[in-house]
């Protein structure tokens, strides 16, 4: 065994240095039936995978990738496999701590003898019970029985390849495009590109459905030779048009010069060095007959190597204005409409390495979210060699990319501040109300007894909370504790903004915060639990900020466990199959798909730990569900109202708590609390069709049974779809 990134505390003890750690097994020589892999007692959650080599050493794109967990047990069987030369284990992507064992195996019994011990010690408590899986060539009857489920190859390459094979099932033998002229114009400004990438390109376009699309390659003054002879020889190549600058204007100037030459309805912009994927245009076809009034289509991508082989995705979620506030995750592809995106100029010079950036948010400002459609479909192959504009001068495009931020979230005609967000490389656009007027803001805080709990709350509001103006609401089911009797009236005589109310009733949690709601006075109202304890005393100021969102009715804030892994950072609806906070127990610097837990974004629920509540909704939506919701869901039904009553919930991780759950109320784990829970469960699931609903925050190629997702495969490809909830 060799490893690379790990350092041994123990015989079984290993720490994850770096965040590549690996284990490297050679079995091809030993003739072994099985390897036996086990990790237990992680300090956090692990991302573990297992990568197989045949012979032609490890494929980064043919992972096995497994589910996340601290304690996994894992099965091998390398002869379903056939000839295994070796087999390396990742088990994080990150440092972490967990003690670490391995051994092979050549018959089958040993094997479940081991793993039947492992079960058998966890059901009588002595050890945390192992997530058991076996890795086997699909079909194989290998081990069946002994309680571990069979994990396929989930890498992205063979997931593509599968889902271009649905698109041909669904396209193939489609008739040419009736129109009399082109329904898409794809735009190509060109400087200097290898002949290579230009035939790829070109070739890409050709397997695309017949007179449906033009593709115009606008030279912006090539000096290379290579490139001028190949423009010479496609000049009459049917649907392409090749218009020649005699010197170089920039990107902007030549993709603008693109958009004056195009005939298409419809217009997307495609880089020289990547491709579309087979039948993107039949997909995009099919979504604007599908969606008469859109304004605005974009796909997922799948970025490729230097190759322009497949290797990850870029897996999207609905639009969302918020998101695009802090990363550009629209990107690739993008169609605009060509009268709407003539009249706005095209693009504008002076905003080099953003150009693209600064186009969507002028171009998407304005329309109406039935105006915006995502296509869950990978139509555009993302060449990453590292050659790009932006990625060369990085610098600079973050610089030009918060110039419009700055001008799209200007107030008064004065520019709003833009910062840095978790990820330096993204953004932050900072909001304060005029004047410096802060609302109101009242905190309802239901609690009973937990006299630590609670006297470190008051302090951290009233001391170590940065905000002008908030009273504190504590709504208490009768707590007995003189100490925290006696707490409650030394609040109240030193800050007249405290009060309590104390009502002896059986615990009901949507009853006890309505009960704060209808007492309260503020323009927001601010939900806490009583375990909540503040890490930064401008939490509440960017909280309210938040609300600067345009129709925002609701904010979240992110929430780390003691120990500082991840505990919210939004609320999936469907997740493990009611609704679940994705990536829970994650490192807490963990930046998530496209660095979105770097940034703020729309969510379709948050947790009701810490929620604010606008006058607004509260008006409109009324209460929490006290009958239906009595302990469980009640914040993610209200969530989910809100949005159905055309409010935003906005999740952001520049208001960081740390959250001691359920703290107060200790362990739920009684039949009775059981039936409770399942029942608010199953309501849940009812009332929002929650096996077919597909969270617009989250992406339908992902899978929804683990908090961290994984790819999935779907019975069809979705549809186009807008960001509703």
């Amino acid at each position: 065994m060799r490893r690379s990134g790990l350092r041994r505390l123990g015989w079984e003890s290993w720490q994850a240095t770096d965040a590549d750690p690996l284990f490297v097994f050679v079995t091809g020589f030993l003739r072994a039936a099985y390897i036996v892999l086990e990790v237990a007692d992680a300090d956090q959650t692990l991302d573990p995978r297992i990568y197989i080599d045949f012979g032609k050493g490890f494929e980064p794109d043919d992972e096995i990738e497994l589910k996340h967990t601290r304690d996994g047990l894992y099965v091998i069987a390398l002869r379903s496999f056939g000839r295994v030369h070796h087999v390396r284990f990742d088990p994080s992507s990150y440092p972490s701590r967990f003690r670490f064992r391995a051994f092979i195996a050549y018959d089958e019994k040993s094997v479940r003898a081991f793993v039947g011990g492992r079960l058998r010690a966890a059901a009588r408590g002595e050890r945390a019970a192992p997530l058991c899986e076996t890795i086997a060539r699909p079909g194989a009857p290998e081990l069946s029985g002994v309680g571990a489920r069979v994990a396929k190859v989930r890498g992205a390459t063979p997931h593509f390849e599968q889902v271009i094979a649905m698109a041909n099932a669904r396209y193939a033998g489609a008739p040419a495009w009736a129109g009399e002229r082109p329904a898409f114009s794809f735009v190509t400004p060109v400087y200097d590109a290898p002949a290579l990438y230009l035939d790829q390109l070109l070739d890409s376009f050709r397997i695309q459905r017949a007179g449906a699309y033009e593709l115009i390659l606008s030279d912006d003054g090539s000096t290379s030779r290579e490139t001028i002879d190949w423009l010479e020889r496609h000049r009459d190549t049917p649907h392409v048009t090749i218009l020649r600058a005699a010197q170089n204007g920039g990107i902007a100037v030549a993709t603008n010069s693109g958009l004056a030459a195009a005939r298409g309805d419809w217009v997307g912009f495609i880089d020289h060095d990547d491709a579309l994927a087979p039948y993107a245009v039949d997909a995009l076809l099919e979504t604007i007959e599908r969606t008469p009034g859109a304004q605005f289509v974009f796909t997922d991508e799948i970025v490729a190597d230097a190759k322009l082989q497949p290797k990850h995705y870029s897996l999207k979620p609905a639009f969302d204005p918020v998101l695009l506030s802090g990363v550009n995750y629209v990107n690739h592809l993008s169609l605009y409409r060509r009268e709407r995106l003539q009249a706005l100029g095209g693009l504008r010079r002076g905003y080099e390495g953003s150009q693209d950036y600064d186009l969507l948010l002028r171009y998407t400002r304005g329309l109406a979210t039935e105006e915006i459609v995502h296509l869950p479909y990978p139509a555009y192959l993302w060449r990453r060699d590292g050659k790009s504009y932006s990625v060369s001068f990085l610098d600079r495009a973050t610089t030009s990319a918060r110039r419009s931020l700055a001008e799209s979230y200007a107030v008064d005609g004065a520019p709003a501040t833009v910062e840095p967000a978790r990820n330096a490389d993204l953004h932050r656009v900072r909001f304060s109300p005029k004047d410096d007027a802060w609302p109101l803001v009242s905190i309802i805080v239901p609690s009973r007894d937990s006299f630590a709990l609670v006297s470190r709350l008051f302090d951290d509001l009233i001391l170590r909370t940065d905000y002008p103006r908030m009273e504190i609401r504590v709504v208490d089911n009768g707590t007995k504790d003189e100490r925290v009797l006696d707490l409650y009236e030394q609040k109240k005589a030193a800050y007249p903004f405290v009060s309590v109310d104390i009502v002896e009733e059986t615990f009901n949690f949507s009853r006890q915060v309505n009960r704060g709601l209808r007492a309260a006075r503020g323009d927001c109202a601010l939900l806490l639990n009583n375990d909540i304890e503040v890490m930064d005393a401008g939490w509440l100021k960017e909280m309210v900020s938040c609300l600067a969102y345009p129709s925002t009715g609701i904010v979240g804030a992110r929430l780390l466990y003691p120990n500082g892994t991840l505990q919210h950072a939004g609320v999936v609806m469907g997740l493990g199959s009611v609704a679940g906070h994705w990536f829970c127990g994650m490192p807490g610097d963990y930046p998530g798909p496209m660095g979105r837990l770097d940034v703020r974004q729309s969510m379709a629920a948050v947790t009701g730990a810490c929620m604010l509540i606008t006058r607004a909704c509260l008006e409109a939506v009324g209460g929490l569900d006290e009958e239906n919701f009595a302990i469980a869901y009640n914040d993610t039904d209200y969530c989910m109202r809100a949005g159905r009553a055309g409010f935003r919930v906005v999740w952001t991780p520049f208001a960081t708590l740390t959250h001691h759950e359920s703290a107060s109320r200790g362990s739920d784990e009684t039949d009775a609390n059981i039936a409770r829970f399942r029942r608010e469960q199953d309501t849940l699931r009812k009332k929002y069709d929650l096996v077919n609903y597909v969270d617009p925050a989250f992406n339908p190629w992902y899978s929804r049974d683990n908090a961290a997702p994984r790819l999935q495969l779907l019975s069809s490809l979705p549809l186009g779809r807008h960001f509703r909830v």
